[in-house]
């Protein structure tokens, strides 16, 4: 966030709104913690302002504990809802953080750790986030897999199936979980990517599983829509997050992460992608609808 920036509904100049970062080449072991990436990506913990859009809402969040999971967790919370927080238990620090800063905005805050690739943790997390908050009024899907390969030939098995398990099973499986719990208003927000549209060759499971979950939610919508349930998709660009260090991306190549590629010539930063998650749930968009709302900083899409 630029000094002269003071929240999300500040006037300026878009492409200097956020620091043009050129981070040093780090690596972690997956899953990572953002706590200790260089620059630490900006949550909007300092700048989101919430209106009340969101007041009373019961949401389930995965991938909550850091990245534009915890920067959606922080602004639903802001914005007046109750979260429960779904991570791996190797990201509690991480986790913490946005625990505490929910919490201060007034909400429960819900944490349920644990492995989304497993079916029976879905369906648990479900149940543990309509006894905590009483109900369960949103459901948005955030957490990712993303590991850089050259060649198909290097992509074991075992990475393919993670990838897909974590991108595509976990989201069918929690909404499954969810859907008898979902009354009319309610909404489902998956996400995508621009790699939905134009799939980096040394991503290419990742890729073909935005690909599926954007396909997925168009269908899921035509399904849900007669029920007053609304299912839209966020497609984000290059976001600074640590799927970035835990090899999502070649590390050589993040001292011009996203620079190259952005029209705005810059990264996205979790806080900037918050807001089209508020604005797919909250009831300012009861007409729209199996749409997907790309937030890539100007990358063309069909």
């Amino acid at each position: 966030m630029t000094a002269d920036q003071s929240d999300q509904y500040t006037f300026g100049d878009p492409t200097t709104r956020y620091p043009n970062i050129h981070p040093e080449v780090q690596q972690q072991p997956e899953p990572g913690l953002q706590s200790k990436m260089t620059p630490v990506p900006d949550l909007g913990e300092n700048s989101y302002r919430g209106t009340g859009r969101l007041t009373g809402r019961k949401a389930l969040i995965t991938g909550a504990d850091s990245g534009i999971g915890a920067a959606v967790a922080i602004a639903f919370a802001r914005e007046g809802a109750d979260i429960t927080l779904s991570y791996l238990p190797e990201e509690e620090k991480d986790a913490r953080h946005v625990i505490g800063l929910i919490e201060a905005a007034g909400r429960k805050a819900i944490a349920v750790p644990g492995d989304i690739r497993e079916a029976a943790h879905c369906r648990a997390l479900v149940d543990a986030a309509v006894e905590g908050m009483g109900g369960l009024d949103a459901v948005v899907n955030v957490a990712g897999k993303q590991v850089w390969q050259k060649s198909i030939l290097d992509i074991t098995d075992e990475q393919f199936e993670a990838t897909f398990l974590t991108n595509v099973f976990a989201p069918f499986w929690i909404i499954k979980a969810a859907l008898p719990h979902l009354k009319p208003g309610s909404t489902i927000v998956n996400t995508a990517s621009l790699e939905a549209y134009t799939p980096a060759p040394d991503r290419l499971d990742y890729a073909t599983t935005k690909g599926a979950i954007n396909n997925f939610s168009k269908g899921l919508s035509q399904q849900l829509v007669s029920q007053g349930i609304r299912v839209n998709v966020v497609a984000p660009g290059p976001t600074w997050t640590v799927l970035q260090v835990t090899g999502g991306v070649d590390p050589e190549t993040l001292p011009e992460f996203g620079s190259s590629e952005s029209p705005m010539g810059r990264s996205g930063q979790p806080a900037e992608i918050a807001p089209a998650y508020v604005f797919l749930t909250s009831a300012e968009s009861s007409f729209v609808a199996g749409e997907t709302l790309n937030v890539n900083g100007g990358m063309p899409t069909p």
